[in-house]
C-alpha cells in the first residue's frame, strides 16, 4: 500500500515526489499555493519505505516509480516535481518505461556525484538494524536530521507528519533503512531518457549539487536564491514560479 492524497481541480496534475528519508508532509507550503492557483490537481505520496506506505523487499528507482505510475492521475496532462530523490523517479517516469506520459519534469536538488565515501556511508546506513528511541520526542529528532528538516527550515509539526513510528519497543523512524541503498543510481542516463520538457533546480546554498552539474544534465537550469536542499520548504513560491514556467514552456492550455 502506497500512503497519497491529493486535491484541486483542473485538466492538468501534478504529482509531488519527495526526497529520501522525508514524506509526502514536506510538499505542505506547495500543496497550499497550488489550492490557491485553484486550476491544478495535485497528488503526493508516501514513497514506498516511507512514512506510512509499505516497506519493499528492495528498493531502487525503477521499483519505486513503478509504484507511482500505478496510482497516476486521470488527467489530460500530468507534471511532476521531485526533490532529491524524487528528481530521479519524475526523470524515470518520464522516459516512458512505465506506461505514463509526462508533459514535464522539475527536478529540485538531486544528488548527482557520488564519491565513493559517499556510497560507502550510503551502504552503511542501508545495512543498520531498525533503532528505537524511548520517547518520541527523541525520535523526531533524528528524523529531522535524517530528512534534514531543521527547526529553522521545517518549524510546523505538519511538515514532520508520519515521518516517526511507534511500537513495542518505542518509538523509530517510519523510514526503512534498506531505502538508503538507491544511492548512486546512474542520474545521467535518467536524465537523458527524460521525454518532454525537463526544469533542473537548486536552492543557492545546497551542499548536495552545483548548478555546473545541473547544467550537464539540462538546458532549462535554475538557482533559487536563499535557499538550502530542501529550497521546496523554503521557498515554496519559487517552486510555483518554476512550475508556471514548465506549464508555459510545454505550451500548457491557459499558458
Amino acid at each position: 500500500m502506497m500512503w497519497r492524497t491529493s486535491g484541486g481541480t483542473g485538466g492538468r496534475a501534478v504529482v509531488l515526489l519527495h526526497g529520501m528519508g522525508a514524506t509526502a508532509a514536506a510538499w505542505d507550503g506547495v500543496v497550499h499555493a497550488l489550492d490557491a492557483r485553484g486550476d491544478v490537481r495535485w497528488l503526493t505520496v508516501d514513497l514506498p519505505g516511507h512514512g506510512e506506505s509499505d516497506w519493499q523487499s528492495s528498493y531502487s528507482v525503477g521499483q519505486l516509480a513503478v509504484g507511482v505510475a500505478e496510482i497516476w492521475p486521470d488527467a489530460a496532462e500530468v507534471f511532476v516535481i521531485g526533490h532529491s530523490l524524487g528528481a530521479y523517479i519524475a526523470l524515470a517516469l518520464a522516459s516512458g518505461w512505465f506506461r505514463v506520459t509526462v508533459r514535464g519534469v522539475l527536478g529540485i536538488g538531486p544528488k548527482i556525484s557520488w564519491p565513493a565515501a559517499d556510497l560507502a556511508a550510503a551502504r552503511e546506513l542501508a545495512s543498520r538494524p531498525i533503532r528505537w528511541y524511548a520517547t518520541a520526542e527523541e525520535a523526531v529528532t533524528r528524523f529531522r536530521r535524517v530528512a534534514g528538516l531543521g527547526p529553522d527550515i521545517a518549524p510546523a509539526q505538519e511538515s514532520l507528519a508520519r515521518g516517526i513510528a511507534s511500537g513495542q519497543q518505542g518509538w523509530r523512524l517510519a523510514q526503512d533503512p534498506r531505502t538508503f541503498a538507491i544511492a548512486g543510481a546512474p542520474f545521467a542516463s535518467l536524465a537523458a531518457s527524460a521525454a518532454g520538457h525537463v526544469i533542473l533546480a537548486r536552492g543557492e546554498h545546497d551542499p548536495m549539487v552545483s548548478t555546473e552539474e545541473l547544467r550537464t544534465h539540462a538546458r532549462d537550469v535554475h538557482v533559487i536564491r536563499g535557499a538550502g536542499h530542501n529550497a521546496h520548504l523554503e521557498k515554496p513560491a519559487a517552486v510555483i514560479a518554476l512550475l508556471e514556467r514548465l506549464l508555459r514552456d510545454t505550451g500548457s492550455p491557459d499558458h
